[in-house]
């Protein structure tokens, strides 16, 4: 076998999983519930996320918060505050994307 198979979580239940962490690609799998998401934090890389399903609520910089929905791709600047969650009832599910792959660990706010 030549490829190497990876498994994503296919339910509804919060998950973060970082299926590729390498130095030209990190490929992270979200699932957030109602509620949930990510810490305050700055992006460490160039990041792009994919909304899969449900409607991502999302804060960047000093700007006020916008609602994307499933099928939308953002491309999000290197060093950004960002605020990232599900102020949905529907499941939230996202690709995060950074290629290359981050060389800075996450900078978290306080």
């Amino acid at each position: 076998m030549i490829e190497e198979v990876l498994k994503m979580s296919t339910g509804d239940k919060t998950a973060v999983e970082k299926l590729i962490i390498e130095d030209d690609l990190n490929y992270i799998h979200m699932v957030f519930e109602k509620g949930k998401g990510l810490p305050l934090h700055y992006s460490n890389a160039v990041v792009h996320m994919t909304v899969i399903r449900g409607k991502l609520s999302i804060s960047l910089g000093d700007e006020e918060t916008r609602i994307y929905e499933k099928g939308t791709l953002l491309k999000i600047p290197y060093d950004i505050k960002m605020n990232v969650r599900n102020e949905n009832d529907e499941i939230l599910e996202m690709i995060v994307i950074k290629a290359p792959g981050s060389k800075h660990p996450v900078k978290y706010v306080r």
